[in-house]
């Protein structure tokens, strides 16, 4: 079953089960993928990886919208965006924990000789390609500097 299915499937679950915050985030994510389906130049098709990348733009763009919120203190806006974010988490793949990407990244390094700052760009590009959807950019590039610096 492809995830705009699953998505729908899961509407019509909140729906029935009267869920409107669920309902709500669940929308947000189906109007996403059509809107990234219908993009000029877009494949029939969304690629797992596609959708993958949408699914993570959702939730980032609620996690900086949580923390807009939660610095103005408006804590009504800050419940809603993250309980968006936990209903469109599910559907990404399991997150790698920070130890685990220091053990990959230090593998990575290794692997292609990388010896400084100066070679980060290699590293991030390859890290970025081989973690996706396992990891955010943010700590990527935080474990990175770290341990190239």
């Amino acid at each position: 079953m492809s995830l705009i299915q699953q998505i729908d499937q899961d509407i019509k679950l909140a729906m029935l089960a009267k869920q409107a915050d669920r309902l709500q985030a669940l929308r947000a994510v189906k109007s996403a993928l059509l809107l990234a389906k219908t993009e000029k130049g877009a494949a029939e098709e969304l690629t797992p990886e596609a959708e993958i990348k949408v699914l993570q733009k959702l939730v980032k763009q609620r996690k900086e919208s949580a923390d807009i919120y939660k610095t103005q203190n408006r804590d009504d806006l800050y419940q809603i965006e993250i309980a968006e974010m936990q209903v469109i988490e599910p559907y990404l793949p399991q997150q790698m924990t920070r130890f685990e990407i220091e053990g990959f990244i230090q593998e990575l390094i290794e692997r292609i000789g990388a010896t400084s700052i100066q070679d980060m760009g290699r590293v991030m590009g390859m890290a970025n390609k081989e973690l996706a959807g396992q990891a955010d950019g943010k700590t990527i590039s935080e474990v990175v500097k770290q341990l190239l610096g």
